[in-house]
């Protein structure tokens, strides 16, 4: 089923999705991006749904046609100040204000949101697999995500961040339980489960 191009035609509207919430290291990556009306994307999706090699394909095309994009981030000391919820609100914050056009209604991937004040927000649910602006922002915020964590996988190898991108894999555990966590690992999160910890 194609998506939905714009939730509605009065307002300039940006779609905002995150990348990273249920990962053990890293940061967690938000994108914003307001869609040209003129100039249609095709292949947009979720980016669970897109292959890696259809992620980075899209990406230059999205930050060519859009009127607006912007990424941003909070790394795992953040995240574990804050919450990996209220830090993915936050890391969308950010990225909405480095837009260089400001949108008046923002979509959000979810359920939940941190309002952003002065513009209106819909939290949808499944956005990314909805509408074309939250699916652009999920592709922006994943890749530019594993980029991050293909980068200080060579800090740190150990881990194998280049394929699990910091997610909680059995080996990314199993070398969290062997050579212990570093300092991109976010300890608020349970890093091994209890059994583990026993030993």
């Amino acid at each position: 089923m194609a998506l939905i191009q714009f939730s509605q035609n009065a307002l300039i509207e940006a779609g905002c999705d995150e990348a990273g919430r249920g990962c053990l290291a890293g940061p967690v990556y938000a994108a914003a991006v307001i869609l040209n009306p003129k100039k249609r994307i095709r292949g947009l999706d979720d980016s669970k749904k897109l292959t890696d090699a259809m992620r980075y394909k899209l990406r230059p095309e999205i930050e060519d046609k859009a009127l607006a994009f912007a990424v941003a981030s909070l790394n795992n000391i953040e995240i574990d100040q804050f919450n990996i919820l209220k830090s993915s609100f936050l890391a969308m914050h950010k990225a909405i204000e480095l837009l260089k056009v400001k949108p008046q209604l923002l979509l959000i991937d979810g359920n939940r949101f941190i309002p952003f004040e002065g513009i209106p927000h819909q939290c949808e649910i499944k956005g990314d697999a909805r509408f074309q602006a939250i699916a652009a922002a999920s592709i922006l915020a994943k890749t530019y995500r594993d980029d991050f964590m293909k980068e200080i996988h060579q800090e740190f190898p150990n881990y194998a961040w280049d394929k699990n991108m910091g997610y909680p894999t059995k080996a990314h555990r199993a070398a969290i339980k062997e050579h212990g966590p570093c300092k991109y690992h976010r300890l608020s999160f349970k890093l091994l489960p209890n059994q583990l910890q026993l030993f």
